[in-house]
């Protein structure tokens, strides 16, 4: 079913509420425009729940256009769907008065539920309003015969969805400090988010109050039948199993064993890394250079693309109240001295019901959030929107985790995708979370004196990861979001000398990637013109500064430290980075 010019008599319009995070926003909103170009209905901007319903929040960028840019939006997608900011008045009101009706779409519904079930109502009221809460509202693989609309769901992931200027402008002065120092950087994503952690029941990895906020999760969702599982599982299972996320610990000694040196960059991203900084100390002793998007940016910056919000009073500190004020003047102009001592102050809270989880202590509920707890998490869409370009543009890329609290394809897993259309060899490790595991508990006793027999398994596991990962996505990842592995359907074969020096890779290792791919057509000549400029030293990236205290196995310490250890060495050919060692060395 080829796509023609979108038709100036459509069947009505489509007006749409996503309600989630970053991730279930983005991979929403390709989905709403295919069924928009199914029904060949007018789209009306989608509306971002969690924009709408923050207060506090900027009316400078509201809903849609608090995160991405709709006039690059519309004009990109002109020639495939008729889109409008608004509903005509009258249909406005009928939405106001709630006569319109509304679809609640279930996650991946096929193109015959929209043909079948959405399509006639829509004929009869001209008007539907459809809820997608789930991350995405249409199968991720559809029949051949609507190969086209795969490629239209590309054309608005990648080219016409954009974030605002002022995000976009931010994004682009932190990879420039980034770049700044003239070498190639790491971007980490954690993916532990409490949701995740509850979903998959990954408690035990924690200790004290966290173990028990991700159980109360846990008990919520099993409540809501979100979970089917029991409240008690063995974590430490699950996590042998691959079901729960690497810790920065881990990814940590990964990539130190795999050769990159104790200076390598590292950029951490996401909005939320659960259990705070702590869970990230091993991570800042193993590599000097950790980094994220606050320590590349000043608050100034950051306040410039929350635009102009109103003064909210933290409610950790309230003012005192009026009657305690009364008493105090009373007792300054009471009679002769002496006189009884003021009221004391309130006692303080204990130690273990303080900061933002002390509702624990005293409730089995959750407490309803509050205004500022609404804009922060409006600002997290800001704050993983950045993280998103930087982790698309990084030199390397490595997930701990790639399911959301919903056992869908989350943060990372998108940007696996954007990288895999955007730059196909870009170097995106793909680690197997079981085989990992394994490999960790061989040596748990000896960690951080790892032998050359160890240390060999894990690179070539890292290795294989690289083109083995694409085979283990495209079987698991795309059938539950397109846009984590968005090939063949929209990879073509174009050359780029810029990605021919960012990834140094052999043309041995090229025709197997596009063997993996599928890519057997070319791209047309409007892609080469979109191509992003990369810095011109990439060719320096493989580089690493791979010394004995490194090759020894001793993940801690600097370049220049002289240990006493007894690992096995590592070879100068066999570097972990040597694209040729890379092709002969399994």
């Amino acid at each position: 079913m080829p796509i023609t010019d979108p038709s100036s008599q459509t069947n009505g319009f489509i007006f749409v509420r996503i309600q989630g995070g970053f991730h279930e926003i983005r991979n929403s909103i390709p989905d709403v425009v295919v069924v928009s170009r199914l029904l060949n209905a007018t789209l009306v901007i989608p509306e971002i729940q969690s924009t709408t319903s923050s207060k506090g929040i900027s009316s400078q960028f509201k809903s849609f256009a608090y995160l991405y840019n709709e006039e690059q939006f519309m004009a990109a997608l002109a020639k495939d769907v008729n889109i409008v900011k608004t509903l005509p008045k009258n249909l406005k009101g009928a939405r106001r008065k709630k006569e319109i009706p509304v679809f609640r779409l279930p996650y991946s519904a096929s193109p015959y539920y929209y043909l079948h079930h959405v399509l006639p109502v829509l004929n009869k009221h001209s008007v539907v309003e459809l809820v997608v809460s789930d991350g995405g509202c249409l199968q991720a693989i559809l029949p051949p015969h609507l190969e086209d609309f795969q490629r239209l769901r590309c054309r608005v992931a990648f080219h016409a969805l954009r974030f605002r200027e002022e995000v976009q402008e931010l994004a682009t002065k932190i990879l420039q400090r980034l770049r700044a120092p003239g070498r190639p950087f790491i971007a980490f994503d954690p993916g532990m988010t409490r949701d995740a952690l509850a979903y998959y029941g990954c408690a035990e990895l924690f200790q004290d109050v966290h173990t028990e906020l991700i159980q109360h999760k846990r008990y919520r969702m099993i409540k809501r039948k979100i979970v089917r599982g029991k409240l008690s599982v063995n974590s430490m299972e699950l996590r042998v199993n691959g079901s729960c996320p690497l810790l920065p610990e881990e990814v940590g000694i990964l990539l130190r064993a795999y050769g990159y040196s104790w200076d390598t960059i590292i950029y951490v991203s996401g909005g939320e890394v659960f259990g705070g900084q702590r869970t990230l100390i091993p991570l800042h002793a193993m590599f000097e250079n950790v980094v994220d998007r606050t320590s590349l940016s000043t608050g100034w910056e950051f306040s410039r693309i929350y635009g102009r919000e109103a003064n909210l009073i933290d409610p950790k500190t309230p003012p005192p109240p009026v009657e305690e004020e009364v008493k105090h003047d009373a007792w300054k102009t009471a009679g002769p001295r002496p006189r009884p001592l003021p009221p004391p102050p309130a006692r303080p809270k204990s130690y273990n019901i303080e900061g933002w989880w002390g509702w624990v202590a005293e409730s089995d509920d959750e407490p309803e959030s509050t205004v500022i707890e609404l804009r922060t998490n409006a600002h997290k869409l800001l704050w993983e929107a950045i993280d998103y370009m930087v982790c698309v543009e990084a030199d390397v890329f490595i997930p701990g985790f790639d399911r959301d609290g919903k056992g869908h394809p989350n943060f990372a897993s998108l940007v696996m995708g954007h990288r895999l259309y955007q730059f196909a060899s870009s170097k995106t490790y793909r680690p197997d979370r079981r085989e990992v595991t394994k490999l960790l508990e061989e040596t748990r006793d000896h960690l951080y004196q790892a032998n050359h027999t160890w240390l060999t398994s894990l690179r070539r596991h890292l290795r294989r990861s690289l083109l083995d990962g694409l085979t283990e996505a495209s079987t698991k990842s795309k059938p539950l979001s397109f846009l984590s592995h968005p090939v063949p359907e929209c990879s073509c074969l174009r050359y780029d000398p810029s990605e021919t020096s960012h990834n140094a890779s052999s043309p041995a290792a090229n025709s197997q990637l596009h063997a993996a791919l599928g890519a057997v057509n070319h791209c047309p000549a409007w892609m080469d013109s979109e191509i992003i400029s990369r810095s011109k030293d990439k060719e320096n990236e493989e580089d690493l500064d791979e010394d004995d205290s490194l090759s020894s196995g001793l993940f801690f310490g600097h370049s220049g430290e002289n240990h006493e250890s007894g690992g096995g060495e590592i070879n100068k050919e066999e570097a972990p980075m040597d694209d040729q060692e890379e092709e002969g060395g399994d």
